[in-house]
């Protein structure tokens, strides 16, 4: 679609002999866009992005216009169009996109029209990384071990993914095996500058996506702009529809100096995490400037941009400059696109460079990098950031406050049954290198393979209860330990390589072994897991673990011989050698230098060459899977892993009217960060949850259960896991854990979705109430559409994530925000209330303030004021459909 070009920047670059079109951010300031050459670097993208696609509708020229007003307020109400070049997926938030796209060509075919309208208009990259669970481990045969099990439990899932390979145009599968999605998209498919065939010319443009996964802002650091949304707002992208969001404020943060010896990226991705959860940047653009960005490599700049989620960030930007070139030489990108990417960004004034004057920015805050000191994170949330040498007597304050442990019970100490040795609080059960924040970086990974072959030089093991995993992100990983020997050492500390993709960090931790497992719960064990990866909320890494903490993967190696959070890794020994001395940290931790030598040896572009060279063709468990093609899907009723989503059953051409929300009872009551994993867990499902119960009548085995992220194809599943985390808290039942409620008038406690069942056969509409920070975590769309599932149809909370809020309208349901100062516990809600809420049927707008009925079971009544969290008019549309899926439908079949 050419553009209206009212600002007359439509353009030619001239690149090795090939010509570009590109619109023109200097032609268009010198046409009437004064002072854009002063935005910060990704708000560049976005004015592009705006210049591109002006169509006189979705985006005019008084909205490209009115976005310089940012430049005098430096933050906006102005809502844009955004339309990104592409869309990336994994696997656990993938297949259930996929099946909803299926299930819309169903949807298109019974309302007599093309199923063929249902399908990609923009590029779509799914990379099958979230399925390998760690139940082998600690020997050489533990991958193909896994491989072999991974292939056996998801069989269904994969049938489903090569079908939609086949049927789907734009429509790319990565296979098992071969990475992490984001290390794979920093990798390989990303391009920096993107290019397409329109109209026989080529056009080149900022490259840019949105992805099923909240950590997609790992590609930042490549200067790519994108971030997580739910898989409901990805469809739509998919499907042609823009991305509406309001012109972000942009946090500029200011680096200077350089890293300290000992000192690694993780270490430092921590500190920035802490500092800016303390500043506040949920639903806010974050951009990385000043001289220390010199010294830090893009590696280091994509941990950071990793963990955006973490610090609460849309997403944390870094512009192109030498590095940038530099790792796109290097990670194996074709020279012509390397050449345009420097022509491209010279030509739009994008590329940074030391002497370039600061940028705009809202608000800022600086980091001197010779500051950082080693650190970790725990024991429950990724801002809670202790130093190395503190960690000790954090975890042992955790013991009382958090896990309300007398002070005398830390030395405690427990017989393991059958094994020689005993197990106690603190002790380090799970000693994971896994994630795609740390494994896409060299430098923490040779460092973790130097400190192994150091460690194991002098002597030192593991100790024999943990259970230690070594999960690159990328075949490239593996690649460049195994030619450098490093894998031979980090084999000798049980850090054998078990799968390859996500596994601990988003739950795939696998069992404990037996023995450590009955130990741990018959003495209520407090034991902790270390990993190097990006979340450590409750209950998210492994059922057993209570406590866990996020460390460089050098350090993870370091804990697992140590053994025990209640070992100071800065003062006390974490061994005894074979000389029978004492071995510390600082003995075997390597050298900058040294670690510097191994990468420039041996991580070479011909390993990233050789192993992206054949990128989507898989094994041969890949190869051998059989498929029937089709434009629709051939739904097997027996499947207990996909399943037809009832999204468009009895639906119209013509919406009903949006109704007020009459007398609903209240499901749950919560507090602060509720996390997604709470909401829609990822973990593997009990046999006596609903889910479990679901299966098992389905005669599925409770060891064939697998677990909530590969089931979410299937709607029976995820919507009795719906708030069936074991740690969440319903306020309601004080002091219990896991997926209850109470029902009422009658009181009785139950599981959440049977609860939810009574009142939808009684015709009760539901709400959720809960304080500040509702849905962090990942960019799960299940949290919403399981909530959606269960009746709910309003959430009131003290303040939102930006994801799920999204994913909430998205799928129907309104989220409601309180006034400052006010919550359900200033209110008095015991959970027993009715709630009505007045204001949504007539002339809703945007953010509008509502009325919120709550019945006390007195008969005593209070109104309170709500902010209607429909932010965009785009929003209101979805919600007057519905929800995003039947509002796309219903403009495709008209």
């Amino acid at each position: 679609m050419a553009s209206l070009d009212s600002f007359k920047s439509r353009k030619t670059l001239n690149v090795g002999g090939k010509q570009y079109v590109y619109y023109s951010l200097k032609d268009a300031e010198a046409n009437g866009l004064s002072g854009i050459s002063k935005l910060p670097f990704s708000l560049k993208v976005l004015i592009e992005n705006l210049l591109r696609f002006e169509d006189g509708r979705t985006v005019t020229a008084d909205m490209i216009r009115s976005s310089l007003n940012w430049l005098q307020t430096r933050t906006s109400d102005l809502e844009i169009a955004f339309r990104p070049a592409r869309v990336l997926m994994q696997d656990f938030t993938g297949v259930p996109a996929i099946v909803d796209l299926a299930a819309m060509r169903d949807a298109m075919v019974h309302f007599g029209g093309d199923p063929k309208k249902i399908n990609p208009l923009i590029p779509i990259d799914l990379v099958i990384d979230h399925s390998v669970i760690i139940k082998y481990f600690g020997n050489n045969a533990a991958f193909n071990m896994n491989v072999e099990e991974e292939y056996k439990q998801n069989q269904e899932r994969y049938r489903f993914l090569k079908w939609a390979q086949g049927s789907f145009d734009n429509f790319r599968v990565v296979p098992p095996g071969t990475g992490i999605c984001h290390q794979v998209n920093l990798e390989y498919l990303s391009q920096t500058v993107f290019t397409s065939e329109e109209g026989g010319e080529t056009v080149a443009y900022p490259d840019t996506l949105v992805g099923t996964d909240s950590h997609t802002t790992m590609v930042n650091g490549l200067a790519v702009l994108g971030w997580g949304v739910g898989g409901i707002e990805a469809e739509a992208a998919m499907l042609g529809q823009p991305v509406s969001m309001l012109l972000p404020e942009v946090i500029g943060f200011k680096l200077s100096g350089k890293l300290r010896e000992g000192v690694t990226a993780t270490d430092l991705v921590l500190r920035v995490t802490e500092m800016l959860r303390k500043k506040g940047v949920v639903g806010k653009f974050v951009e990385f400037y000043g001289s220390g960005l010199s010294a830090l490599p893009l590696e280091d700049r994509a941990t950071i941009g990793n963990m955006a989620p973490e610090y609460g960030a849309t997403c944390g930007f870094f512009p192109v400059d030498t590095d940038t070139l530099r790792y796109l030489t290097q990670t194996g990108r074709e020279e012509d696109r390397v050449a345009l990417v420097e022509a491209y960004c010279k030509a739009q004034g994008m590329l940074r460079t030391d002497d370039l004057e600061d940028p705009v920015f809202t608000d800022t805050l600086s980091l001197d990098l010779a500051d950082v000191v080693p650190a970790v994170a725990g024991p429950k949330r990724p801002q809670d950031r202790v130093e190395l040498a503190s960690a000790k007597q954090g975890f042992l304050k955790a013991i009382e406050t958090e896990f309300k442990k007398g002070a005398d019970a830390a030395a405690a100490r427990f017989p393991v049954a059958g094994k020689d040795y005993d197990i106690g609080h603190g002790d380090v059960v799970i000693a994971a290198i896994t994630s795609c924040t740390n494994t896409s970086n060299p430098s923490v990974m040779i460092a973790a393979g130097l400190l192994a072959r150091n460690a194991a030089a002098k002597g030192l093991k593991s100790k024999p209860y943990v259970k230690t995993s070594l999960a690159p992100g990328s075949q490239v990983v593996g690649e460049y330990l195994s030619r450098s020997g490093l894998q031979t050492d980090l084999d000798k500390l049980g850090f054998n390589l078990v799968g390859i993709g996500c596994t601990t960090c988003i739950g795939n931790s696998g069992p404990l072994p037996e023995e450590v497992s009955e130990a741990v719960n018959q003495n209520d064990l407090i034991v902790t897991a270390v990993l190097s990866g990006n979340r450590n909320f409750e209950g998210r890494v492994n059922p057993d673990v209570k406590a866990n903490y996020l460390a460089s993967p050098p350090l993870v190696v370091a804990y697992a011989i140590a053994g025990s959070l209640q070992v100071d890794l800065a003062t006390e020994p974490l061994g005894t050698g074979s000389d029978g001395q004492p071995v510390y940290l600082k003995d075997i931790w390597p050298s900058s230098q040294e670690i510097a030598d191994f990468i420039r040896e041996n991580v070479t572009r011909q390993i990233f060459q050789e192993r992206y060279a054949d990128v989507f063709t898989g094994d041969e468990h890949w190869q051998k899977i059989q498929v029937e093609g089709g434009m629709t899907y051939a739904w097997d009723d027996r499947s207990t892993y996909v399943q037809n989503p009832p999204y468009f059953e009895g639906m119209e051409r013509e919406p009903a009217p949006v109704e007020d929300i009459d007398k609903a009872r209240i499901l749950g009551l919560f507090l602060d960060s509720i996390t997604t994993d709470h909401i829609s867990p990822a973990g593997s499902i009990k046999e006596a949850s609903p889910a479990g119960a679901y299966l098992r009548d389905h005669q599925v085995r409770p060891q064939d259960f697998n677990q909530y992220g590969t089931r979410r194809g299937n709607h029976q599943v995820m919507m009795r896991g719906t708030f069936a985390n074991i740690r969440i808290k319903n306020q309601m039942l004080q002091g219990i854990e896991g997926g209850l409620t109470k029902h009422w008038p009658d009181g009785e406690q139950m599981p959440i979705y049977d609860a939810a069942m009574k009142y939808r056969a009684e015709g009760t509409p539901l709400v959720i109430f809960a304080n500040r920070e509702y849905g962090t975590g990942s960019s799960r769309d299940w949290a919403a559409k399981g909530t959606f599932l269960l009746g709910v149809r309003a959430v009131v909370a003290q303040s939102f994530e930006r994801i799920h809020r999204s994913n909430l309208v998205g799928m129907g349901v309104v989220p409601l925000v309180f006034e400052e100062g006010t919550s359900w516990q200033t209110l008095g809600i015991q959970g027993d209330e009715t709630v009505t809420i007045k204001g949504l049927s007539e002339g809703l707008k945007p953010r509008q303030t509502l009325n919120l009925e709550i019945t006390f079971a007195d008969g005593s009544v209070k109104n309170v004021p709500v902010i209607c969290r429909i932010d965009t008019l785009d929003e209101l549309d979805y919600y007057k459909n519905g929800g995003i899926l039947q509002y796309v439908l219903r403009g495709l079949a008209a």
